[in-house]
């Protein structure tokens, strides 16, 4: 979809972007949310879109491979059944920064509607179904994946990765039907006959320069492969919602899930999950994540020691 913007805007704001000071760049943004490799941010012409930052790319070809595997993630999703949110993928040459950069256009949706906002709106029984309903569209990815036709698909379903379609924040209730829309598509995690085809080392261009070695041996292929294990996405996503001050809803929440997963399903391989992994598995992700980002300011820190532009957007601080 062409979202109509003009051809320059995303030059324009990249060469004119301050890091460290979005809402003080040339042409103000606003940021609207952090992941991994990518800044979601609102620029202040076009505030009814959304646009994913990714300032990792070397060279023309290593975006060119990127933007192939991005169309096959969507073609595969859209083929097995997912509701993709509408997007655009623009790349360019930046000067200053010496990089290529990609952004991901897409609609801005209302906040209310994004998973981890709708929650706090809704009472257990409603969120309940929210989590089931989400493992469902889940499934869809790991029923493809079990049919061992030579494609797999790595998948982050973590809350906030869904909107609710026509969701009234304050009905107090879920529509009927539910429709929910995925919008984090910027890491397409896919196997072709078991061999990765996004390349591993873009999830490595934001950590510090004297970090890559330690989390390209220690923690990459458990970052990736872990979406690839049905189980292990769905403590994941049982385990955000302690990061979402929610904990309290995760043992009944752990007891559907497994009833879900035994009765509905009727997974014979999936073991119950339990409330102690969920708990570990919180505890690890958030130090780590809390020592990655504290690592990435220092980083930024040096760079600006030796003056050369540091050109990620880092929040400053995340609530776990």
């Amino acid at each position: 979809m062409n979202f109509s913007i003009p051809e320059n805007l995303l030059p324009d704001f990249e060469a004119g972007l301050d890091p460290q000071h979005p809402t003080q760049s040339a042409i103000p943004a606003r940021v609207l949310g952090y992941g991994e490799i990518s800044t979601v941010i609102e620029l202040s012409e076009h505030p009814h879109l959304a646009f994913k930052r990714m300032p990792m790319f070397i060279d023309e070809a290593e975006i060119i491979a990127y933007e192939k595997v991005y169309h096959t993630f969507h073609e595969l999703a859209e083929q097995i059944g997912l509701n993709l949110i509408t997007n655009d993928l623009h790349h360019f040459y930046d000067a200053k920064s010496n990089l290529h950069v990609a952004y991901i256009t897409q609609e801005k949706l209302p906040v209310a509607t994004i998973g981890n906002q709708a929650i706090h709106h809704l009472p257990a029984t409603a969120v309940t179904d929210l989590v089931l309903a989400i493992l469902r569209e889940a499934n869809k990815v790991y029923t493809f994946n079990r049919a061992d036709n030579g494609w797999a698909i790595g998948f982050d379903i973590q809350i906030s990765n869904w909107a609710i379609a026509d969701f009234d924040p304050f009905g107090g209730q879920l529509p009927d039907p539910l429709k929910l829309i995925y919008f984090d598509t910027s890491s397409p995690l896919i196997q072709q006959n078991g061999q990765e085809l996004l390349d591993p080392e873009l999830f490595l261009r934001s950590a510090p320069s004297f970090l890559v070695p330690v989390v390209r041996a220690l923690f990459l292929e458990d970052v990736i492969t872990r979406y690839y294990d049905q189980r292990k996405v769905t403590i994941d996503l049982l385990a955000n919602l302690y990061k979402e001050q929610m904990g309290e809803m995760v043992p009944d929440l752990l007891t559907a899930v497994n009833r879900f997963y035994r009765d509905e399903l009727q997974l014979t391989d999936f073991a119950p999950l339990t409330i102690k992994e969920i708990e570990s598995y919180y505890r690890e992700d958030a130090f780590i994540w809390r020592l990655y980002l504290a690592l990435r300011k220092l980083d930024r820190t040096l760079h600006q020691f030796v003056r050369k532009t540091y050109p990620y957007i880092l929040p400053e601080k995340i609530k776990r």
